[in-house]
């Protein structure tokens, strides 16, 4: 499913100009491929939603990128110097370009407007010569398509179960037919049920539409299962990067092994843990 590149980083540094400054991404570089899935493992703090808001500009004070690059390669062929925009061009950039699925549904969604009013915002800013009849269908359309019944274009965010309400931010991501998708945690606080579901419908309309993903969690089994390659962040840096099959079973770094190690097998033996019996009746 992969293809030529569609994003590419160089070298890039983003700092929080705090007292004293803090590194949070530390010369990173990266290459997504067109329809291929580029998982970004990393422990909480290691710097991968900075990285994400870098790559999609979105990055707001004390954050800053204070060097290295950000390309985007169009599917018309010409070649886009992300930093380097401003204006219209920044506002064509983001959602339809590159768009994101942020953490936190309920948080991300505004409380006080409905999935309607939510899904029109994109198109009045993104598409303005868009008809009401357009904007109407288009909508509809996003919902069928990510497994919403179009009856919750009326509903506000809290009439809606968390699944649903992480599908309305996939639907809205999906409204400009962006070539890369940016998914920071997309199941998090979700239960694993519902988790399997969001994750089988990444997938299916990844096949469907041919977007690139970016997905970053902490959970490396999981990416190990969805992704295409891995990268794996430490500390603001990528300490390993490869085939997600070659990182689960060579893991180079020591940190990606531990990653791994810290992730029990439900098919393996039981660990000392349980049996020396610390666990059970019989503690």
């Amino acid at each position: 499913m992969t293809g030529d590149a569609v994003l590419t980083a160089r070298n890039m540094h983003i700092e929080y100009e705090v007292t004293p400054p803090v590194k949070a991404v530390r010369g990173v570089s990266l290459t997504l491929h067109r329809g291929e899935i580029l998982g970004l493992a990393g422990e909480s703090g290691c710097g991968k939603t900075t990285l994400a808001y870098g790559l999609n500009r979105l990055l707001k004070a004390p954050a800053l990128l204070t060097d290295g690059e950000v390309v985007f390669h169009d599917q018309s062929g010409t070649d886009i110097d992300v930093v380097a925009l401003s204006g219209e061009g920044l506002r064509r950039y983001r959602w339809d370009k590159v768009s994101m699925v942020f953490q936190g549904s309920m948080n991300a969604l505004n409380p006080v407007m409905s999935v309607r009013a939510q899904l029109n915002d994109v198109f009045t800013t993104h598409r303005r010569g868009m008809s009401k009849s357009a904007r109407r269908e288009r909508s509809a359309e996003l919902l069928e398509l990510v497994g919403v019944d179009p009856s919750r274009l009326g509903a506000f965010p809290h009439e809606l179960s968390g699944g649903m309400r992480q599908r309305v931010m996939i639907a809205m991501a999906l409204a400009l037919d962006p070539q890369v998708m940016i998914m920071d945690e997309p199941t998090t606080a979700l239960d694993v049920v519902v988790q399997r579901g969001i994750i089988r419908e990444i997938m299916r309309l990844r096949e469907r539409l041919g977007f690139a993903v970016i997905f970053i969690t902490h959970d490396l089994p999981l990416l190990i299962e969805v992704s295409d390659r891995i990268a794996v962040m430490l500390e603001g840096q990528i300490v390993e990067l490869g085939d997600a099959g070659q990182v689960y079973r060579h893991p180079e770094h020591d940190y990606t092994k531990k990653l791994l190690a810290s992730f029990p097998s439900l098919r393996g033996a039981r660990g000392d843990f349980v049996r020396h019996g610390h666990c059970g009746a019989s503690s």
